[in-house]
């Protein structure tokens, strides 16, 4: 298991129509968490924008998990926070449109609307479970239409 301290990591599987599937995006925090009751890890980590990371033995962690109450409560809420972000993901791949799934995306989980680009258009194209073409005409158009700033680091909402 892995902990990410800064830059970004995924982990991505392979789909059934020849593409990866990003299953998890990581900029702070714990990479393949779900390998602590699993004999093999079925997705492969990717460090997509430069990352200082840390290994973490399973082995440690499942032995505090049995022998600490405070920590496996810990866990447990950070765990907790993850399933959320996977609901929202489920509700974002659930939208139609392109700009409802990227806006959604920057509305949750980007701050006041700030989402860091990290790996770029394409590796979040595929987060977003569209073809990077139709991300970078939507990001355009947005831009376009005052609803969007990008910098170099940032894809901002404009708020209105």
């Amino acid at each position: 298991m892995f902990f990410v301290i800064r830059g970004e990591v995924i982990l991505e599987r392979p789909g059934l129509q020849g593409f990866s599937v990003i299953l998890q995006r990581t900029r702070r925090g714990f990479v393949s968490e779900a390998s602590l009751k699993s004999a093999k890890y079925h997705c492969r980590g990717q460090v997509v924008a430069n990352a200082k990371i840390v290994q973490i033995p399973i082995r440690q962690v499942r032995d505090a998990m049995d022998s600490d109450p405070a920590f496996a409560g810990r866990w447990i809420g950070m765990l907790n926070k993850e399933v959320k972000r996977l609901r929202l993901q489920c509700e974002r791949l659930s939208l139609t449109k392109v700009q409802d799934r990227f806006v959604h995306l920057l509305e949750t989980e980007g701050e006041d609307g700030r989402f860091p680009i990290g790996g770029g258009i394409k590796s979040l194209a595929a987060e977003l479970g569209v073809t990077h073409e139709a991300l970078y005409r939507c990001i355009y158009a947005m831009e376009k239409q005052g609803k969007l700033k990008r910098t170099k680091t940032h894809l901002c909402l404009v708020m209105a």
